[in-house]
């Protein structure tokens, strides 16, 4: 893992960035960051569940129940794809939208965009997300859920930038972001 002063960046041209992408693990923080860096920035910050669950009328959960995780991922990544079009955008995205290998392309490929991992441990997703049962029923399931962390992590490491947060307070976090981005 990386402190922010140690955070990789790799292959991004900083002064063109017009949106960060934020991704990582549940409980990694991007729903509570992604406001900060925006108001810093005077951009507009969207979560890309909840545009989901907006036009589908559903929760992700039901989504997930009716149509199976595959017609999920497909709607998860069209919504990214026309996200990822605007610009002066903090975009922070669900936990396993990394997992699309043409999401995952499209982030690190589109000019102007920098994708930005905020990593923790599993024991940091654990307590962060401790009483969220209810609306993260894969918490109940320890076993499955240190499994797709592990499938996981490698593939959130390929964001232009991984910042260690598990020590760092929210607004420690949206400075690290802005100063690996170079923006702000």
């Amino acid at each position: 893992m990386t402190t922010p002063a140690q955070s990789e960046a790799r292959s991004v041209s900083a002064a063109s960035h017009r949106r960060i992408v934020l991704t990582g693990f549940m409980g990694s923080g991007k729903t509570t960051v992604g406001p900060l860096v925006a108001a810093r920035l005077g951009w507009r910050f969207v979560d890309a569940d909840d545009v989901i669950e907006a036009e589908a009328g559903a929760p992700i959960t039901q989504i997930f129940a009716r149509h199976g995780e595959a017609a999920f991922r497909e709607r998860e990544h069209a919504t990214i794809a026309r996200l990822a079009e605007s610009n002066h955008l903090v975009l922070a995205l669900g936990g396993g939208a990394i997992e699309h290998p043409a999401t995952r392309s499209l982030l690190l490929t589109t000019p102007g965009t920098i994708l930005v991992h905020l990593e923790v441990e599993l024991a940091t997703t654990f307590a962060r997300c401790s009483g969220t049962e209810h609306i993260r029923p894969i918490l109940a399931d320890r076993a499955n859920l240190a499994s797709r962390y592990q499938r996981r992590l490698p593939l959130y490491r390929t964001a232009h930038v991984s910042i260690a947060v598990d020590e760092l307070t929210p607004d420690q976090v949206a400075e690290a972001i802005l100063q690996a981005a170079h923006v702000g």
